[in-house]
């Protein structure tokens, strides 16, 4: 494989490290820690302070993964009409289920970020501190939180199969 593969490679599971334990160091520590916050307006401020700044480099990290992620699949050669992507036997191997798992839990992914990050948390932040919108509007954003966790979890066990010819 070249060198640019390696890159590329490197440089994806830097990203995916990044974000993902962004995400589970906002849900396990940062969150906790946020809710014993006595003062709703204190502690609503922190929260959308954090979430702006991960936001930010998070969003960075997923275009890192996108790109990386399509580099990698071209350097493999499995983004190829004939014999990969437009082939039906293709999809019914275990490379093939590996790379569809990983691509519809990659869409997930975008999805639940993106009403996470540009709905949820906004209007979360916009509401009343400590009234019950605000509350209502934060517990939704944590769920979608926890469920886009999950979704990472099985993009890395998807991502692993790849990585190991489906296995």
């Amino acid at each position: 494989m070249p060198t640019l593969y390696w890159i590329s490679v490197t440089v994806h599971v830097l990203a995916a490290m990044f974000w993902l334990g962004g995400m589970l160091f906002l849900g396990l520590v940062g969150a906790p820690v946020l809710r014993a916050v006595e003062s709703p307006a204190v502690r609503q401020a922190l929260f959308a302070t954090l979430g702006l700044r991960f936001r930010r480099l998070g969003w960075i990290a997923i275009g890192i993964l996108v790109v990386t992620g399509v580099a990698n699949l071209h350097y493999r050669g499995l983004l190829r009409w004939e014999g990969v992507l437009g082939d039906a036997v293709f999809w019914r191997t275990p490379l093939g289920h590996a790379l569809g798992a990983k691509l519809v839990a990659v869409t997930l992914m975008l999805v639940a970020s993106a009403i996470h990050d540009f709905a949820l948390g906004p209007a979360a932040g916009r509401a009343s501190p400590g009234s019950p919108a605000a509350v209502r509007l934060r517990r939704r954003a944590a769920l979608l939180a926890r469920a886009n966790a999950l979704i990472a979890v099985v993009l890395v066990v998807a991502a692993v199969r790849l990585a190991r010819g489906g296995a």
